[in-house]
């Protein structure tokens, strides 16, 4: 956690922050959609992952399970100092706001507490994109309202749902990102690595069926279908390319078979509480399988977890909890997740397809750590360096 007078000198930025929320909803939405997302100059493409803020009404709002040391001054205004600490060490090319972005059950007004969860992605002026959870639409806007907010707010590329899609997609907040190769390289136009958010619901509505809900067929038909289009048109003139272009995967609420993993049998991080899947298994993993784009799925949902783990080809991974104002375990520091793709190099110096993919987590502590780096994915044949279940 950020010391009280790193918290104090970044309380006035929050609140500019805010404020310039409002001023600039009226040219958002243009601005933000016609953004074209590439690799940069140095080959990279680098992801931040913030799961499970629970905002809810800012410095009003106190911390849970913390040290007994750090309760008297913690709040939301813990969450969002520890936002700007990671955004200014990493330099993020996108982030990824993977569900439970607000606590609804505790929120007093959803637009002021988005507003306010959402104000260092926005004052950054880095692009972001937003699913949702199970806890945002516990307050005053339903799940299809706060996802019709969240894609006017400034430099956001969150979509109500795909165009093409939209009548008959189960959810809201489902979208595909592509990230394209370096500007003014022969792989400028070329999506190299695309990714996939997906709305994983709430709770369940079939009444024989109790507990956490799940990616419906719908978004699974979706899904496999925007994987063979994007496969097309890699493999297309100009410049077609060999093999698949590598996919990731965020939503909120992991599938059952995260659930194969502790912390002995994962590569990295720890598993500390169960798996809060829905009771049921929808088969998207299997999905995922059969595609075979899609080389890691990050989710949120269970907070003191953060192990990834591979399984069939495909890493399962926690974010691990990033809010104060979400269950947490003192003493266990609130965290993000990074994740870097990397581009080939050819002979002749200019940049390929994609080399690797490689993640680790910050910690919100003195130093802002670096923990549990490790390669998720590798185009080479032995590349992973990870074990498969």
């Amino acid at each position: 956690m950020a010391d009280n007078k790193t918290n104090t000198r970044l309380f006035d930025f929050f609140l500019l922050s805010v404020s310039l929320v409002g001023i600039c909803l009226a040219s958002a939405s243009e601005s933000a959609q016609g953004r074209k997302l590439s690799f940069a100059v140095n080959g990279q493409f680098k992801i931040l992952q913030v799961a499970d803020m629970h905002y809810a009404n800012g410095a009003t709002t106190r911390c849970k399970n913390v040290l007994p040391s750090q309760l008297a001054d913690c709040s939301d205004l813990n969450t969002t100092a520890f936002m700007w600490r990671v955004i200014t060490a990493e330099k993020p090319d996108l982030i990824v706001f993977t569900g439970d972005n607000i606590f609804g059950s505790d929120v007093k007004d959803a637009v002021k507490s988005m507003n306010a969860a959402f104000a260092p992605a926005i004052a950054s002026k880095i692009p972001w994109v937003a699913v949702l959870g199970n806890h945002d639409q516990e307050s005053t806007l339903t799940r299809q309202e706060l996802m019709n907010y969240i894609v006017k707010l400034p430099n956001t590329l969150s979509q109500v749902n795909p165009p093409e899609a939209a009548h008959y997609i189960d959810g809201f907040g489902n979208c595909n990102l592509k990230i394209h190769g370096v500007p003014e390289s022969s792989l400028q136009d070329k999506s190299l690595l695309n990714l996939y958010f997906l709305d994983s619901g709430d709770y369940s509505s079939v009444q024989s069926l109790k507990g956490y809900d799940w990616i419906k067929t719908s978004q699974q038909f979706w899904y496999d279908q925007t994987s063979k289009r994007l496969q097309r048109e890699y493999s297309e003139e100009p410049n077609p390319q060999q093999g698949t272009a590598p996919g990731l995967a965020y939503f909120h609420i992991p599938f059952p078979e995260f659930d194969n993993f502790d912390t002995k049998s994962a590569t990295t991080g720890v598993r500390q509480e169960g798996t809060g899947s829905a009771t049921t298994n929808s088969g998207f993993f299997t999905t995922l399988v059969a595609r075979g784009d899609v080389k890691s799925v990050f989710v949120g949902h269970d907070h003191v977890n953060d192990f990834c783990g591979e399984l069939k080809g495909v890493n399962l991974c926690y974010g691990g909890g990033f809010g104060y104002h979400a269950y947490g375990k003192a003493g266990w520091e609130r965290r993000a997740r990074v994740v870097v793709a990397d581009l080939n190099k050819k002979g002749t110096g200019s940049w390929g397809d994609v080399k690797s993919i490689r993640t680790w987590k910050r910690l919100d502590d003195e130093h802002l750590s670096v923990i549990d780096d490790q390669v998720l994915w590798n185009s080479s044949p032995s590349g992973s360096g990870v074990c498969r279940l």
